[in-house]
C-alpha cells in the first residue's frame, strides 16, 4: 500500500472521532474475546467484553494525569458495583435496598461533574450486568473480577493512545465545536434570500442547532479546564485557548440578527444580493469544516479563496442599494466580513498574548452535593424515579420467578430520563431498535452459525453500536442487540430462544420507566416555563449590561462578558429544550403550547439582536444619543418583566417601551448615515423585541390567572 494511500485512511479514521473510540472498543474485545472462544471460555470472554463496553462508556474526556485518576476509580467503582450484587443476590430484601441505595447514590454523586457522571452511569451498568450473568457464573468470584478486569484492560489501551497524543481530546472537542457551527451557519445561509412562511421553519432549526453549538462550548470548557488544572500556566495550551476564544466569537457572529430578512427579501431589487449573502455563510460554514479537519487530521487549512471575491461584490452590490435595506445589509456584511477575517489568519502566531481565563465551578464537591439533595433539583428526582423503576423491575422478578427479569432493570436504565419527553423518545427508540435487532438476529444468526461467525458478528456489532451512539441511539439499538444475541449463543447457544422473552422484558422496562417519569414527581415543562423565562430575560438583560460595558471600558480580559454571554445562551436554550419538549408531553399538560413558541421565538431573536450589538463592540465608541438612560430603561422592563412571571413578582406594574422606541425612530432619522446610525438600528431593535416580549408574558401572566 502506497504512502499516499496509508496517509489519506489515516487521516479519513482521524477525521472521525467515533469512528477511533469504535475502533479502541474492537481493538480490546478482540483481545479478551477470540483466546476465550478459541479455548473453550466463553464466558470468561463475554464477561471481559461487557467490562471492555462498560469501561467504554464511562470514559472521561481528561488530560492523561486526569484519565489516570478517573480510570482507577472507574475499576474500583465497578468491583464493588459487581462485588455487591454476588454477595447481596441470595437475600432478596437485602439485594432490594442495597439496589436502592446504590443507584440513588450513584444518581446524585453523578450530578457532580461530567467526569462523575460517566463513572456513575458505567457502575450502575455493571451491577445490572453482573445480574444477568450471574446465573451463567461458576463462581460468585467471577463477575466482580472479570467486569472491572475487562474494563481496567480498554481503559490501558486508551490511556497508552492518548499519552501518544496528549492534545487529542481537546482537538476533537474544538473539532466538534467548529462542526456544530458549520451546521448553524448552513442552516442560515437558507434565510438569504427567504419567504415568510420559511422563516418558522428555519428559526426553529436554527434554535435547535444553537443548542448544539452552545454545548459542544461548554464540553470545550471542560476538557480545557480539565488539561489547565494538569498543565498549570502551559504555554503549549495557548493555542487551543485561542481556537476556543475563535470558536465563541464566531458563534456570537453567527447568532446576530440585523435585521428581518425576510421583509429585505420581499424587494426584488435585493434577492441578487441577498443570494450573495447566503453563499457568502455557505463559505464560512465550509471554511468553520475546514478548521476542524485541520484540528482532527492535521491537514493544512487552506482558506476559501471564494469569501475574497464575495466580499469585494457584496460591498460593491450593497453599496448601489438604498434606505434602510442598505444601511441593515451593511452592518450584516462587515459582521460577516469579521468573520471572514478571524478565519483566514487564525493560525497567526500566538505570540505574547496572555492566556484567556475561563470560567470554573469554584464550588467544593461537599457544597455541589447538596445543591442535589433538594426535591426541586432535576437530579434528585431523576436519581428517585430511576431507583423506583429499578425496586419495580426487581420486584416483579422475585414474584413471578424471572429468571431473566433482570433485562427490565436495564432496559428502564436506558430509557428512564430527567423529563417527560426525553424519556418518551427514548422509548420508541429502544423498543424499536430493540424488534429490529431481533429480526435481524433471525436473519444473520443462521448465515454465521460457527464460533467464528458468531463471534465476528458480536464484534461488528459493537464497532456499530459506538460509531451510531452519539448521532443514532435507534440504529445503535439495533446492533447492541444483535451484540446480546451473540453473547448468549457463545455462552449458550441460546441467543435466539431468549430474544423473544427478552423483547418482553424491554417493553416491561419502557413501561415502568413511562410510569415513573409520568406519575412520579412529573417535572412538566408549562410548570417550568415561567422560571426559564425569568432566567432568559435576566440573563439577556446582564449580556446586554455586558456589551455595554465592553463598549465603555474595553478589556483584554473579557471573562466577566464572556460569562454573561454563556448565561444568556444557556438560558435561551433552556427555553428551546422546555418548549421542544412540551410538544412530546400530553396534550392535557400542553397548556401554554402557543406562549412558549411565542416567548422562544422572541427571547431567541432578541438573543441574536444583542450578538448583533455586541458582535460591533470593536468598531468604535458607543455613540447612541442618552445611551445611559435608553439602556437603563430596556433593562427595567426585562427586570420586572422577570419578575411578573414569578409569584412574588405578580404584580410589579411593569413599565412599557414606546416612548423609547419614539425617540430612537426620531434619532434614526436624524443621523441617516455613519455608526451613530447604525448604533441606533441596533439598539432600536433589541427596544422593539423587548416589548414584544413585556406584551406576550402580560399574556401568559393574564392566562395563568384565568386558570
Amino acid at each position: 500500500m502506497s504512502t499516499n494511500t496509508t496517509e489519506a485512511l489515516s487521516r479519513a479514521l482521524r477525521r472521525y472521532p467515533d469512528r477511533i473510540l469504535s475502533l479502541k472498543v474492537v481493538i480490546a474485545m478482540s483481545v479478551v474475546l477470540v483466546p476465550c472462544v478459541l479455548s473453550g471460555e466463553a464466558f470468561v470472554g463475554v464477561s471481559l467484553s461487557l467490562g471492555v463496553l462498560a469501561g467504554a462508556l464511562s470514559e472521561t474526556d481528561d488530560h492523561p494525569r486526569g484519565r489516570i485518576k478517573a480510570l482507577l476509580l472507574t475499576i474500583a467503582s465497578f468491583f464493588v458495583s459487581s462485588a455487591s450484587v454476588e454477595l447481596l443476590r441470595p437475600f432478596p430484601w437485602l439485594f432490594a435496598a442495597g439496589l436502592s441505595v446504590s443507584t440513588f447514590g450513584f444518581i446524585i454523586l453523578g450530578g457532580l461533574g461530567e467526569r462523575y457522571r460517566g463513572i456513575t452511569f458505567g457502575a450502575i451498568l455493571v451491577a445490572q450486568y453482573a445480574l444477568l450473568g450471574a446465573e451463567s457464573s461458576p463462581s460468585p468470584l467471577w463477575q466482580p473480577i472479570l467486569l472491572p478486569l475487562g474494563a481496567l484492560f480498554y481503559g490501558l489501551i486508551s490511556l497508552g493512545l492518548l499519552v501518544h497524543k496528549p492534545w487529542r481530546l481537546l482537538e476533537e472537542q474544538l473539532a466538534r465545536g467548529f462542526d456544530a457551527l458549520s451546521a448553524y451557519l448552513a442552516e442560515k445561509a437558507l434565510l438569504f434570500p427567504s419567504q415568510e412562511q420559511e422563516q418558522a421553519r428555519i428559526r426553529h432549526r436554527l434554535a435547535m442547532l444553537n443548542v448544539e453549538v452552545v454545548t459542544s462550548l461548554e464540553k470545550c470548557k471542560e476538557v480545557l479546564n480539565s488539561y489547565g488544572d494538569a498543565l498549570g500556566e502551559d504555554r503549549q495550551l495557548l493555542p487551543f485557548l485561542e481556537r476556543f476564544m475563535l470558536l465563541q466569537s464566531l458563534h456570537e457572529r453567527a447568532a446576530s440578527s440585523h435585521e428581518r430578512y425576510e421583509v429585505l427579501s420581499r424587494n426584488t431589487d435585493n434577492l441578487q444580493v441577498l443570494e450573495g449573502f447566503g453563499e457568502m455563510l455557505h463559505q464560512l460554514s465550509h471554511a468553520c469544516r475546514l478548521v476542524a479537519d485541520n484540528l482532527l487530521t492535521g491537514a493544512m487549512y487552506r482558506h476559501p479563496v471564494a469569501l475574497d471575491w464575495l466580499v469585494s461584490a457584496l460591498e460593491q452590490g450593497v453599496e448601489q442599494l438604498y434606505g434602510d435595506e442598505k444601511k441593515a445589509l451593511q452592518l450584516l456584511l462587515h459582521n460577516l466580513s469579521r468573520s471572514h477575517l478571524s478565519l483566514k489568519y487564525h493560525q497567526a502566531p500566538v505570540g505574547s498574548r496572555i492566556a484567556p481565563r475561563l470560567l470554573r465551578d469554584s464550588r467544593s464537591l461537599i457544597e455541589r452535593l447538596k445543591t442535589q439533595l433538594t426535591s426541586s433539583n432535576a437530579r434528585f428526582r431523576y436519581a428517585l424515579r430511576l431507583t423506583a423503576c429499578f425496586l419495580a423491575g426487581y420486584g416483579l422478578m422475585q414474584w413471578l420467578d424471572l429468571p431473566m427479569g433482570g433485562w427490565m432493570m436495564l432496559t428502564s436504565l436506558f430509557v428512564c430520563q430527567p423529563s417527560y419527553s426525553e424519556t418518551r423518545r427514548r422509548l420508541f427508540q429502544r423498543v424499536g431498535g430493540t424488534i429490529a435487532g431481533v429480526v435481524a438476529g433471525m436473519i444473520c444468526a443462521p448465515l454465521l452459525p460457527t464460533l467464528a461467525g458468531q463471534t465476528l458478528l458480536m464484534l461488528a456489532a459493537a464497532f456499530m453500536f459506538f460509531l451510531k451512539l452519539r448521532h443514532g441511539y435507534s440504529q445503535a439499538v439495533v446492533y447492541i442487540t444483535l451484540f446480546v444475541l451473540c453473547a448468549f449463543n457463545l455462552i449458550s447457544g441460546t441467543g435466539m430462544e431468549v430474544m423473544p422473552e427478552r423483547l418482553g422484558f424491554t417493553l416491561a422496562g419502557a413501561f415502568l420507566a413511562l410510569l415513573a417519569v409520568r406519575f412520579l414527581w412529573p417535572d412538566w415543562q408549562y410548570r417550568r416555563l415561567p422560571g426559564l423565562l425569568s432566567n432568559a430575560f435576566l440573563g439577556n438583560m446582564n449580556y446586554f449590561r455586558a456589551i455595554l460595558d465592553a463598549y465603555v471600558h474595553p478589556a483584554e480580559d473579557d471573562l466577566d462578558y464572556r460569562v454573561a454571554r454563556r448565561n444568556a445562551h444557556k438560558a435561551d436554550n433552556d427555553l428551546a429544550m422546555s418548549w421542544r419538549g412540551m410538544r412530546l408531553e400530553p396534550r392535557s399538560r400542553r397548556q401554554l403550547m402557543e406562549h412558549a413558541y411565542n416567548l422562544t421565538y422572541l427571547n431567541h431573536a432578541l438573543l441574536s439582536y444583542l450578538s448583533a450589538l455586541a458582535a460591533h463592540r470593536d468598531s468604535g465608541p458607543l455613540l447612541v444619543p442618552d445611551w445611559e438612560d435608553l439602556a437603563g430603561s430596556i433593562e427595567r422592563v426585562l427586570r420586572q418583566t422577570a419578575s411578573m412571571l414569578t409569584d412574588d413578582g405578580a404584580s410589579v406594574e411593569t413599565p412599557h417601551l414606546e416612548d423609547v422606541l419614539l425617540f430612537l425612530g426620531d434619532q434614526i432619522g436624524r443621523y441617516p448615515d455613519g455608526q451613530v446610525q447604525q448604533q441606533l438600528r441596533l439598539f432600536f431593535n433589541v427596544a422593539d423585541v423587548s416589548n414584544k416580549l413585556l406584551r406576550e408574558a402580560r399574556s401568559l401572566t393574564e392566562f395563568n390567572r384565568t386558570k
